[in-house]
């Protein structure tokens, strides 16, 4: 038998908008990893029907992200609709805007090669400008503005992560994975370091030297070394031992550290496999690779073993 929708809790609703290239998309995508139902480009003026219905205070919080291509997009009546949905009590609504400043908004659409919405032929900063004069009125009406124009996509998420993370899940524990290549120095800030070093190291195969830990053939070159499954398994378990109660304890980061020589390779593949047997186990890690892009050398690299 289910049971009935908890009437008393309202239905976190978390409207999303801002500048277009600020980081909604990226905003939206770590919300739905967190549990959220997320809907991107929603007609505002379908936006109170949506959130109307039998039991449907019962349900997870849901986030609407909208922006200056949406239908029906005028501040002036997405301010009217929010103060009504705020004063019913089934509803519990936050209003997130992201800002930014031009000149990093006009880096980010030429270097993705994006037409601004609001262009139309003209220079992308008159495209931005126009835009932020329209949004006006809602980067002021807004409880929580984010702005990203020093955040890295890895900075946004974490930010999220900390705003709007359950407060009661895994989730709730802004973790971080890496990978580094101890021939490049520790990284600072790392809370576990475990150093992969003792696995048979691809470098050394030529045909795996100029590939890296995300690419098919090096993690299957890893996986047959007899020791990878049981030292992986081992450190995994340790995680879903400590990471509880690092968040128990009301830590609110923790970095989790790979090394490997170069950082290119076993580091690499190591860091995304525990990142994905982290998932299923209900957290939801950032993973960051520092060395990645760096050249495969024999110097760095050392002896062959």
């Amino acid at each position: 038998m289910t049971a009935a929708p908890d009437l008393a809790q309202p239905r976190q609703l978390l409207l999303v908008t801002g500048l277009a290239g600020a980081g909604k998309s990226t905003t939206l995508a770590v919300l739905e990893d967190l549990g959220w139902e997320t809907i991107d480009n929603f007609p505002v003026r379908m936006l109170e029907r949506l959130v109307t219905g039998p039991g449907d205070s019962g349900r997870g919080p849901l986030a609407i992200g909208f922006d200056s291509r949406t239908r029906g997009f005028v501040p002036a009546d997405i301010i009217a609709l929010v103060k009504k949905l705020g004063q019913r009590p089934d509803i519990a609504l936050t209003f997130l805007f992201l800002d930014c400043a031009g000149g990093e908004l006009e880096r980010r659409f030429n270097e993705t090669r994006r037409r601004h919405p609001l262009a139309a032929g003209r220079p992308v900063l008159e495209g931005i400008a126009a835009e932020r004069e329209l949004l006006e009125p809602l980067r002021r009406w807004a409880e929580v503005m984010i702005d990203t124009t020093a955040l890295t996509s890895n900075d946004l998420q974490a930010r999220i992560r900390e705003l709007f993370a359950p407060a009661d899940s895994a989730a709730a524990l802004t973790l971080t994975l890496s990978s580094f290549g101890f021939a490049r120095g520790m990284p600072p800030l790392a809370d576990l370091v475990f150093d992969m070093r003792f696995l048979d190291n691809p470098h050394w195969v030529p045909d795996l030297r100029e590939q890296t830990g995300q690419d098919a053939a090096v993690g299957e070159h890893i996986e047959r070394d007899p020791a990878f499954a049981d030292v992986f398994a081992r450190i995994r378990d340790l995680l879903l031992v400590l990471l509880p109660r690092y968040a128990a304890q009301g830590k609110p980061y923790v970095h989790v550290a790979f090394g490997c020589t170069g950082g290119r390779h076993r580091s690499v593949y190591t860091a995304e496999r525990m990142a994905e047997a982290l998932r299923l186990a209900g957290f939801s890690p950032t993973v960051r690779h520092r060395n990645l892009g760096s050249r495969a050398a024999d110097a760095i690299e050392g002896d062959r073993r």
